[in-house]
């Protein structure tokens, strides 16, 4: 989610903030969404073609052999590390460093000695760079219909002509979905869904989600926000938009729906003065270097009167997950650990 001055109509979605096909991971007993049964396929050849995977933007993506150099946002090349494909990623482009040079929290478990960054911030993306890692595919998130998330317009069609892309639709869907697709995708280069690691961490996101069911259910109604601040705004997130948040609230996490949502449904945006507008016990607050961290919001009299706040009842919120399940279970630990130890002011 952008800071103040960077928010505009082509970002705004910033601010947020199947296994359906995937029948190797079993059913979705505990986890929001619809999960769907069946026997597991066997992993797809990598390194052979033709290749073929139809995204969300509804149309088959198609090569000669299974593309084995993937560029990817950092967010998204992090879930298919989860998957078992890190030796696919030879670039990435999203927040991946920090100012010390540590990794950043969306990079996971990437090895970032192995792939080259072509661009770590907001509208970033080093085109020379990115035609130099020889790429077979670009792949990353989709907020909007068409829209390949990170990679700026101005430069699309010189991105596109350099290779297919894919795009995976994380937008008002639960948080499911977009796993389960990234999952597929992850299965057709040739990720073995049966590998232990990945069976692991789909057991641990069941078991979460079954935690924080029970968690909503013993709180008696307790009210969660999802919010996010800059220095002039506060932003109230819209749960029916956020993948997470949707996730959330089929488990039973009663949350705050803001009345009027700004444009493209994400969020309601909030002067400062009317901070106070939903009344929560309980606030997520994004915990992303472009929002405002609680010390920063201690000086805006507004924020510190907020029950929550009063309370001591504020936790962090990962805005933009990693779609995979080791990436999604810890949103669902803490979450569930945050509601067990909050009461209702």
């Amino acid at each position: 989610m952008p800071q103040s001055g960077l928010l505009t109509a082509g970002i705004s979605r910033r601010r947020l903030l199947a296994v359906g096909g995937t029948a190797a991971l079993g059913t979705l007993l505990a986890a929001c969404g619809n999960g769907s049964s069946g026997s597991a396929p066997e992993p797809a050849a990598g390194g052979s073609g033709p290749w073929s995977f139809t995204d969300d933007r509804g149309t088959p993506v198609t090569a000669r052999t299974t593309p084995a150099r993937v560029v990817a946002f950092t967010g998204t090349a992090a879930a298919l590390v989860d998957f078992g494909l890190g030796d696919r990623i030879v670039g990435v482009f999203g927040e991946t460093t920090l100012g010390d040079g540590k990794p950043a929290k969306q990079a996971g478990d990437l090895d970032l000695g192995k792939v080259t960054v072509i661009g770590n911030v907001y509208g970033e993306f080093s085109v020379e760079k990115y035609a130099a890692l020889r790429p077979d595919l670009l792949v990353t998130h989709m907020y909007e219909p068409g829209e390949l998330w990170y990679v700026p317009k101005e430069s699309g069609d010189k991105i596109r002509q350099l290779a297919p892309t894919v795009a995976i639709n994380v937008a008002r869907v639960p948080l499911t979905t977009p796993i389960e697709r990234y999952a597929e995708f992850a299965r057709s280069l040739g990720a073995d869904l049966n590998a232990k690691p990945v069976v692991d961490a789909k057991a641990r996101f069941d078991a979460a989600s079954a935690r924080l069911r029970q968690a909503a259910k013993a709180s008696g109604g307790l009210t969660v926000m999802a919010a996010s601040g800059s220095p002039d705004t506060f932003y109230v997130s819209n749960p029916a938009s956020a993948a997470d948040l949707t996730c959330f609230a089929e488990l039973g996490v009663n949350l705050v729906t803001p009345e009027k949502t700004d444009s493209g449904g994400y969020f309601e945006s909030l002067s400062w003065e009317n901070a106070d507008r939903y009344h929560a016990d309980l606030i997520l607050l994004d915990d992303r270097g472009t929002s405002l961290q609680p010390p920063d919001l201690a000086a805006k009299p507004t924020w510190a009167a907020l029950p929550a706040v009063r309370a001591n009842q504020v936790t962090a919120w990962d805005a933009v997950p990693r779609f995979s399940y080791a990436g999604a279970a810890p949103l669902l630990e803490n979450l569930a650990k945050a509601i067990e130890s909050a009461r209702k002011v």
